[in-house]
């Protein structure tokens, strides 16, 4: 399974934020972004239930004030490099 997830934290704690949710396992990309949220992360688990452990976790995180979880539909899309080879 994987997940995008938005989210938002306590002015000034992005760095170390980032840096934070860098070593949890099932993170695959952390960004800090422009906009209405401020960081960005992709998350993979291969546990039916690990995508919701994961998402608990941030929920609990101290800096984290607000989480928007979006979760991937498979068949539906892929990478652009997967789309050029063929791969779906």
């Amino acid at each position: 399974m994987q997940a995008y997830v938005l989210l938002n934290c306590n002015a000034g704690a992005e760095s170390d934020l980032i840096l934070e949710l860098k070593k949890i396992p099932g993170v695959t990309e952390v960004n800090g972004i422009w906009g209405k949220y401020d960081v960005f992360l992709k998350i993979r688990s291969e546990d039916p239930d690990g995508i919701d452990k994961i998402v608990s976790k941030l929920r609990n995180h101290k800096a984290i004030t607000k989480s928007y979880t979006l979760p991937i539909l498979y068949g539906q899309g892929g990478t652009i490099d997967e789309l050029e080879s063929g791969r779906q």
